[in-house]
């Protein structure tokens, strides 16, 4: 009995010993399978990097965007009627709205009345330099007619002045009567006046004519080279009413683009001004993905190169095609109304993200449209430069 306990204690250590070892094995068949686990995962990384992750970059901070088209009247008037409504799609050239044409009409008739008035004148002037030729001819005629009259007052002046003479030569004889000598003095006074007033005739004929060519030099300078298509006011006239017919046109306002109404603004009876906004006009076929990289990932990035981006609204079953079509001129943070002030002792480094533009394939555009804001998942291709 006494060595029984040394037996069973033997036994005991032994199985402990057995259990150790046991778990021994076990922590180093463990510590084993986790190194070559640790060893494949950092394998199957290098292989991944080596092949495929140095050469990709990928975000998920990129959205849908496009350039909408702002839909603006080009004249003030009130809203007559509205066709259409968010979200409806609309083509280029489709009617969106009318407005009151009232005042178009009014200045278009305005105009048409100027442009014949215009024409009147034109015509009128070109009238009037006829007119003023046959005056310059009538004039000479005048002219001719008052120096005529100058000759023959001249010879009525001689006359009396030779009769004068004689009678001035008879008087100290007495051979003339002194009431003769006055009625010859009279006769020469007057005869001497009608030449003189001969003479201004002659003056005021000259003067007349010059005064009417003046009129015809400058009523020609009017329509000198000018037809009355071609005259300036006919011309000015036109305008006015080219004007007043865009803006009826105008009265009628249309879809700039394809694509689908947002953001309507205006209801009839409304009164809308001139370049205030009404409604945005979305071009789905034409939308973008503005993507935000970090900095460091696009060290590699150029234009052109090929990209995968998915849609959260359609998930990874669809994938869209692109490229890379530009960069934007600033950071997000520095294009933000209230850009970010770093001059301070407690600055901290923010790694700063850059949108980049990627251009989509239409074709997928078309089989699953997109609209703008959704969010998107993008991944570059660096090896394809």
């Amino acid at each position: 009995m006494a060595d029984a306990a040394p037996e069973f204690t033997s036994e005991a250590e032994a199985s402990a010993e057995a259990e150790k070892a046991k778990r021994l094995a076990t922590r180093k068949t463990w510590l084993l399978r986790l190194l070559i686990a640790v060893v494949a995962v950092g394998l199957i990384y290098t292989v991944w990097y080596l092949f495929w992750g140095r050469n990709h970059v990928s975000t998920d901070n990129a959205y849908v965007n496009a350039e909408m088209a702002q839909v603006t009247p080009l004249i003030s008037a009130q809203a007559v009627e509205v066709l259409v409504s968010d979200t409806q799609a609309v083509k280029k050239g489709q009617v969106l709205a009318r407005l009151d044409p009232t005042n178009a009409r009014i200045a278009i008739a305005q105009a048409e009345a100027d442009l014949a008035e215009a024409r009147r004148r034109f015509r009128q002037t070109s009238a009037t330099s006829g007119q003023l030729s046959a005056q310059i001819q009538a004039r000479g005629a005048d002219i001719t007619q008052a120096r005529a009259q100058v000759a023959s007052a001249q010879a009525e002046y001689e006359k009396a002045r030779i009769d004068l003479q004689r009678r001035e030569a008879l008087a100290p004889d007495g051979a003339v009567s002194g009431d003769e000598l006055t009625s010859a003095r009279k006769s020469f006074a007057a005869a001497r006046a009608a030449l003189e007033l001969a003479r201004a005739g002659v003056g005021q004929a000259e003067a007349t004519r010059t005064a009417a060519a003046g009129e015809l030099a400058a009523n020609d300078a009017l329509v000198r080279g000018s037809t009355e298509e071609t005259d300036p006011a006919v011309m000015a006239a036109k305008a006015r009413l080219e004007n007043a017919r865009l803006d009826l046109a105008r009265s009628v306002i249309r879809a700039p683009i394809d694509g689908v109404v947002a953001k309507r603004q205006v209801q009839v009876g409304q009164r809308v001004t001139q370049g205030t906004p009404i409604m945005s006009i979305i071009p789905l076929s034409q939308v973008y993905v503005d993507a935000n990289f970090k900095e460091r990932q696009l060290r590699r990035v150029t234009v052109g190169m090929p990209v995968t981006a998915t849609a959260d609204i359609y998930g990874g079953d669809v994938v869209y095609h692109g490229k890379v079509i530009g960069f934007a001129g600033g950071t997000g943070a520095s294009m933000a109304l209230i850009p970010a002030q770093n001059a301070t002792g407690n600055w901290i480094k923010v790694v700063q993200r850059l949108p980049v533009r990627i251009a989509l394939d239409p074709k997928e555009l078309a089989a699953h449209p997109l609209r703008v804001g959704l969010s998107m998942e993008v991944e570059i291709d660096l090896s394809a430069r």
